[in-house]
């Protein structure tokens, strides 16, 4: 009887174990980007990992298997999208890349819902010094020559703006504002790798030398150089968009510094949302506050810039705001069950 009852006990054991294991393995394929592939792209700014793996986290915990992102520039990378050689991007700009969403296929190839980053912004800023010294306040006064040359870095006379990286979208804004401001005599857009661009213009303010950049939030150069502190903001003469297209950028208090403030969306592929509500359902809810991209590109520029440590940036990040990423993901689970 007790060999029998021993016996017994050791069957039900095994039958539990069966079950539990056959449980987990139907939990696991019941994941809704089981054998689904993802392909995220980004551009070549290193800073836009952090938003990137982010999202790519999320992908991961709904069971999608994820490449390695792809480095492409904006114009390119949102072609790709629409075409479905890549899935999804997590750094489209409002205004900065409308031109490329269109251009793209619009709405029939590329797919966005909610917002991901608010209140970006960008724009043209001097040395606060400079600006004071010489009543600086307006990126039209550089069409005098006398005041351009204050910014000259290379000795021909003219204003150097420390600008952008070509094929990028503000591009296309700072050589739209050179031709309406009639800067083109007086001042050159000094382009290339922007962030080897700016350490040296960062390294000309701490020589005390007078500073002409462009750039934008979140990004850790206006860390390193503050508003209001080292540098002021620039404002326009008049309202301009690139491809002339109808934009006031003046503010509600008056002032006008050339662009809005911006949104940032993850944009993705029509054809590939149509077939994964679970994404669709992520990508619409996930949301991430500038500061906290500002303080991640901050440590990237203190050295922490290896795969490795952006890596644990991401986890950090969600660690400590678990309770919201795991709604995300589950809000994500019931889209697809729902579908």
């Amino acid at each position: 009887m007790k060999n029998q009852t021993h016996v017994t006990l050791r069957h039900a054991a095994f039958g539990a174990a069966l079950l539990a294991s056959l449980a987990a393995a139907h939990a696991a394929a019941a994941l809704p980007g089981e054998g689904i592939t993802v392909k995220p792209v980004r551009s070549s700014l290193a800073e836009e990992s952090f938003q990137t793996q982010l999202v790519v986290r999320g992908l991961q915990r709904l069971g999608y298997t994820v490449e390695p992102t792809s480095e492409i520039e904006p114009a390119t990378a949102h072609v790709a999208v629409a075409n479905g050689d890549a899935t999804f991007m997590a750094n489209h700009w409002t205004g900065l890349h409308d031109a490329y969403y269109a251009n793209s296929g619009g709405d029939a190839k590329l797919w966005h819902k909610g917002v991901y980053i608010r209140g970006a912004v960008q724009g043209y800023l001097i040395d606060r010094k400079t600006a004071q010294e010489h009543h600086i306040d307006n990126l039209g006064q550089l069409t005098d020559p006398k005041i351009a040359k204050l910014f000259d870095t290379d000795g021909d006379g003219k204003a150097d703006l420390t600008g952008c990286t070509p094929g990028w979208g503000c591009e296309l804004l700072v050589e739209n504002h050179l031709t309406a401001y009639k800067l083109r005599d007086t001042v050159t857009h000094k382009q290339g790798n922007y962030p080897a661009l700016m350490a040296d213009t960062i390294q000309r303010y701490k020589a005390g030398k007078s500073i002409l950049y462009y750039t934008w939030t979140p990004y850790w150069v206006s860390a390193e150089l503050v508003p209001g502190k080292d540098v002021v903001w620039l404002q326009v003469p008049f309202s301009s968009a690139p491809g002339g297209k109808k934009i006031d950028t003046t503010l509600p208090n008056g002032k006008n510094y050339g662009t809005l403030p911006s949104e940032q969306w993850i944009t993705a592929n029509k054809a590939f949302i149509d077939k994964n509500p679970a994404a669709a359902k992520l990508f619409e809810l996930m949301q991430l506050p500038i500061a906290d991209i500002n303080e991640e590109n901050l440590r990237m520029r203190a050295g922490e810039d290896k795969p490795a440590d952006i890596a644990r940036h991401t986890d950090g990040w969600i660690a400590a705001h678990q309770k919201e990423f795991d709604g995300w993901i589950a809000q994500a689970m019931a889209a697809a069950k729902s579908d």
